[in-house]
């Protein structure tokens, strides 16, 4: 390992298909729903709930489907100027306490979900799954509601009844996408010894068994739907890129994968970026570039990382899986909510500096101050829009993580949470001469309604909204 690497990781505390689709499908389709439910979908989109009588999974279950529009999202899109262009996106229903399933503070339940979804003619609906025992082992004030010895209740309380609700027949003409457990087999790589970045909890996931017990047992659960698609998170190429990284993830997501009597079958496809910043790709930069006589991976920003955005990164690790015994077919989903670094900041073309530094700080788009920064990052925008079969191997670009909703808060107690201090934007980590977080401040809790990054992320938008 490079002697810069180790350093930068120590001071950030948080690093992060299918096959091609026949002609009919590689001009991409866009997934559009209706704002507050009015299904206004166009092209291949717009067709109606789709017929899984046959029990069997389609290859790619966006492929000609309209996702499905949460009201709740769409409606605080809508509030914030400009909203209203976007306030018509599918975005993911996040499901990250027990408390979620039935509806709580007056937020919608899944079944809320999955009845508005039916009303709107949607045929796919997006959850994501966040409740693991030590759940954001990595940070330095965890605050999942589950603890090291609760992986009866998460099996029992969590995943049992999520599955008891998608198994009613009342939906079985919905295609569910479900985003396991993001954030979590990554942190057993990065932030377990010998790492510097090492967290107790993290350490206590990993020796007590309850993120690969858990996850498998969710696996196996929701596999065994014949609507249900299964999707591992893969992180993104900004925690895992590097070859240690990389290689050992991929052996934890197959152990994860055949544990508590799940196989590899049950995995539909893996998503990266959830939440995240990375690109899709550097338009101005490229991995091979070489300044001055010194490779880009050598620079102080890329840090040794073979990676610099997420489709070469998905396109391997795709690679590297099937490699693993994971289906040939498997597909990837990239979350593209806040990944578009538009705005005038954004460079137009290579940089014109001798140091690979200043060349690399000038080409690329990713503004972000360290590419393992994760905390509602100034200057982030809307990425690209929700779309189906966008790149071979890519079953869709996704908001799986609703635009708006912010990351955390440095502040202690509200709502009854800790604070975060990568949220924190004087915050400055460990080590000699840390960088900054990047954080937007006066931000509110993690889910909750943060507007004045939703208006930048509206006006730093990558395409640019018309």
């Amino acid at each position: 390992m490079p002697p810069s690497r180790t350093g930068t990781r120590h001071r950030s505390p948080r690093p992060a298909a299918l096959a091609a689709l026949g002609t009919a499908l590689v001009a991409a389709t866009v997934l559009t729903g209706g704002a507050g439910g009015s299904a206004a979908a166009t092209g291949p989109a717009a067709t109606g709930p789709l017929d899984l009588a046959a029990a069997q999974r389609v290859d790619n279950p966006y492929a000609g489907a309209r996702v499905y529009v949460n009201p709740e999202w769409s409606a605080r899109a809508a509030s914030v100027p400009g909203g209203e262009a976007v306030a018509d996106q599918p975005t993911a229903v996040w499901l990250d306490r027990i408390a979620a399933i039935g509806g709580s503070g007056g937020r919608m339940g899944l079944r809320e979900h999955l009845d508005a979804a039916l009303a709107q003619g949607a045929g796919v609906v997006q959850l994501v799954l966040h409740d693991l025992p030590l759940r954001d082992c990595d940070r330095i004030s965890p605050y999942g509601e589950l603890g090291p010895d609760d992986l009866p209740r998460y099996r029992e309380s969590f995943v049992d009844p999520i599955a008891d609700i998608l198994a009613d027949p009342a939906y079985a003409d919905l295609r569910i996408v479900t985003v396991v457990e993001p954030n979590s087999l990554s942190r057993l790589v990065t932030h377990v010894e010998p790492r510097a970045i090492a967290t107790r909890a993290c350490e206590q996931a990993r020796d007590t068994g309850v993120y690969v017990e858990g996850i498998g047992y969710a696996l196996a659960t929701l596999g065994a739907l014949p609507n249900v698609y299964p999707y591992l998170d893969l992180s993104h190429h900004g925690w895992l890129g590097w070859d240690e990284d990389f290689h050992a993830a991929a052996r934890l997501l197959r152990d994860a994968a055949t544990s508590a009597g799940s196989t590899t079958a049950a995995v539909h496809g893996f998503v990266s970026n959830v939440a995240d910043y990375s690109v899709l790709d550097e338009p101005y930069l490229d991995a091979g570039d070489v300044v001055a006589g010194v490779p880009v991976h050598q620079s102080r920003w890329v840090d040794w990382n073979p990676y610099l955005d997420e489709l070469p990164y998905v396109a391997a690790f795709r690679a590297e899986l099937t490699g693993l015994g994971f289906d040939a077919d498997i597909g990837m989903l990239i979350d593209t909510s806040r990944n578009g670094w538009g705005g005038p900041n954004r460079p137009t073309g290579p940089g014109s500096a001798v140091n690979v530094d200043e060349y690399v700080n000038q080409s690329r788009t990713d503004r972000r101050i360290v590419a393992a920064n994760w905390c509602n990052q100034a200057g982030s925008g809307l990425g690209e829009r929700p779309t189906a079969a966008p790149a071979p191997g890519v079953d869709a670009y996704v908001w799986a993580k609703p635009p708006g909703e912010s990351d955390g808060s440095p502040l202690e107690g509200q709502s009854g949470l800790r604070g975060e201090p990568m949220c924190d934007p004087e915050y400055l980590g460990m080590g000699a001469n840390p960088p900054r977080t990047g954080a937007l401040p006066d931000a509110p809790p993690a889910g909750a309604w943060f507007p004045a990054h939703f208006a930048e992320l509206l006006s730093n938008a990558w395409p640019p909204l018309e």
